[in-house]
């Protein structure tokens, strides 16, 4: 490949890391065509974009971007194929589902919510990680509970004293 076209293939994963802000390298090296074309319709439809990269350009586009990647340099090794996704659990539970009984597509490592996760062991741990959107909902709810435990007391109060009201009316 000429060095200019190196260049361009860099610019090219280093605006698609920029664009993501979740990444997992994985390991798909020994996957037949009909598998690799089931894990790429899989991919299209959880949104996560897959990327088959050579090694050392994805390293250069990292280190063209900064931020301190250099502890993804231990899985970027052999044959690594890359998933991008703004939704920091769906590539780990594609991976999860699309891998049972088979040992590939296996984690080689992830960037997720600005953490570095290297090894398989840590597949189980990323796919219960909540999104951002998920963890503003659960602090929504959290929120709405108190006021509505008031609201619904300070109701069902009312009713209590409509009742008493009502009765001695009523007497």
């Amino acid at each position: 490949m000429k060095k200019e076209n190196k260049s361009t293939v860099i610019e090219q994963i280093a605006a698609t890391v920029g664009k993501y802000s979740n990444f997992y390298l994985t390991d798909v090296e020994s996957l037949n065509a009909a598998d690799t074309s089931s894990l790429r319709k899989e991919c299209f439809k959880e949104d996560i974009k897959l990327v088959v990269v050579k090694n050392t350009l994805f390293k250069k586009a990292l280190e063209q971007i900064g931020g301190g990647f250099s502890s993804l340099n231990i899985a970027l090794k052999g044959n690594t194929a890359v998933m991008f996704s703004n939704n920091a659990n769906s590539p780990a539970k594609l991976i999860k589902s699309f891998s049972k009984g088979k040992e590939i597509p296996r984690l080689k490592a992830a960037y997720v919510q600005e953490s570095f996760y290297v090894g398989a062991e840590n597949l189980e741990l990323l796919i219960f990680i909540k999104s951002k959107n998920e963890l503003i909902g659960d602090v929504i709810a959290l929120l709405q509970s108190p006021a509505k435990n008031v609201i619904s007391a300070l109701s069902s109060g009312g009713q209590t004293i409509h009742g008493v009201l009502k009765t001695l009316a009523e007497r």
